[in-house]
């Protein structure tokens, strides 16, 4: 017969178990010990009595993921293994294959396209192949993220994948097995090109920890070829490093500039983020596309320039992710990200929006000058074509297939106003431009 389990016992092992999870802030729990109480009650009757055994670590764990789940939509418990990923993907470079993926829904892996020069790119996956194994564990069974994780690994390793893909003659689905040495993967995240003579057009992925070495190199390689105005685009861009974004602003503007400020409940979660002395491109004249995909360091970077009159957006309004994560790690090797503050810009516009909310005025995001309605899907194919992003290793060509084109309508209008400028009088960074704000906070 099982052992009955002993409550006092499990409760002084849970606690002990909590403290050394959170040795900064237990000292507060004390008060709340009939609340832990329920807690361990709950834990130590499933234990007990459900139809399968159950582990304590699997339990705790789920009870950390509702805890910090339920607080707001980007707060949550951190696994050890997202905790690894999550260093990865900020250092902005990790051993892997080199895949740009799209996950539909769950268990669908489809490669938006592969890297140049990588593992993927030199054996010849192509845009469209639909990942249906890996190491001949399928992917229906598995989330997008371990998917993620199997395709990762140490410099020299090996990864076999099976992929499905459709024959253009015979219109029938195909199946291919690739192995793939993994190599050192620093993912391009800074695209540039000129779209005349004088414009020049750079587009940036994400905010990572070399996108700003790779946007200084693309704004020094478009000048050197002419470049006297800039379409930057940070559509679809999800954000990333505050830091980043942050740089990114103060390349345009200079002067000691307010560029973002934090408030959270906690004095010490009031920060301002302010500009160098002197910019690098103070005078270059930006148009600056934004879309609901662009979120977090796009918008602060948006309403940065925005507010300084330093550009004209065009687009639609982003997303309104402008709440600030703290990540404290666990002893377990997981971490807790919780929301300590909110984004604000130099004006004193909250970027965050309530996304519990249905009044228009608490939508968020930063509204772009020039409001352009386009179908989110059909921009994405645009963006994909119109940046080369899309590359075909059977060609070798960066060209992307003639079936993604799709008329960019945002970008051409932006290119549009480039050309009436002189006209218009609206690119020109304004003289000694200042940002009045409508919270005096700002001004602490």
């Amino acid at each position: 017969m099982k052992r009955k389990v002993n409550k006092y016992i499990v409760f002084a092992i849970f606690t002990f178990f909590l403290g050394s999870l959170f040795p900064t802030a237990y000292s507060g729990v004390d008060n709340d010990l009939d609340q832990l109480k329920i807690l361990v009650d709950v834990m130590v009757k499933i234990q007990d009595s459900y139809v399968e055994e159950t582990k304590a670590q699997d339990l705790v764990d789920s009870a950390l993921i509702g805890m910090a789940g339920r607080l707001d939509e980007f707060s949550e418990y951190i696994t050890p293994e997202d905790m690894k990923r999550m260093k990865e993907e900020t250092k902005g470079e990790f051993g892997g294959v080199g895949l740009r993926l799209n996950v539909p829904k769950q268990g669908e892996l489809i490669v938006i396209t592969p890297m140049p020069n990588s593992p993927s790119y030199d054996a010849g996956v192509e845009p469209g192949d639909k990942i249906v194994k890996i190491d001949d564990k399928l992917v229906s069974e598995i989330t997008g993220n371990k998917a993620v994780d199997m395709l990762r690994g140490k410099e020299g390793s090996r990864v076999k994948i099976l992929v499905e893909r459709k024959n253009p003659k015979t219109n029938k689905t195909e199946t291919k097995t690739f192995t793939l040495k993994r190599k050192l993967i620093i993912p391009e995240v800074v695209f540039h090109k000129m779209l005349s003579k004088d414009i020049g057009y750079i587009y940036v992925t994400d905010f990572s920890g070399h996108t700003i070495e790779g946007f200084e190199k693309s704004m020094n390689d478009l000048l050197k070829k002419g470049m006297k105005a800039l379409v930057l685009d940070l559509r679809f861009n999800p954000g990333g490093l505050l830091n980043s974004a942050v740089d990114m602003a103060k390349l345009f503007i200079g002067e000691g500039k307010l560029l973002v400020y934090t408030k959270g409940r906690k004095e010490e979660f009031f920060k301002e983020y302010k500009s160098a002395a002197k910019a690098k491109y103070p005078d270059i004249p930006i148009v600056l596309l934004v879309n609901a995909a662009s979120a977090s360091g796009s918008e602060i970077v948006a309403g940065a320039l925005q507010d300084y009159r330093r550009a004209v957006l065009l687009g639609s309004r982003t997303f309104g992710k402008g709440s600030v994560q703290q990540v404290a790690p666990l002893l377990n090797g997981g971490g807790l990200r919780i929301t300590v503050a909110k984004y604000y810009t130099p004006q004193g516009r909250m970027i965050h929006r309530d996304f519990k909310s249905k009044d228009p005025d608490a939508q968020g995001g930063i509204q772009p000058d020039m409001d352009i309605n386009f179908d989110i899907n059909t921009e994405r194919k645009a963006t994909y074509y119109s940046t080369n992003l899309i590359y075909s290793p059977s060609k070798k060509t960066a060209e992307p297939d003639q079936k993604e084109k799709a008329d960019d309508i945002v970008l051409n209008r932006a290119v549009e106003i480039i050309n009436a400028r002189e006209v218009l009088g609206v690119l020109s960074a304004p003289e000694n431009a200042e940002a009045t704000t409508d919270d005096q906070e700002a001004q602490k």
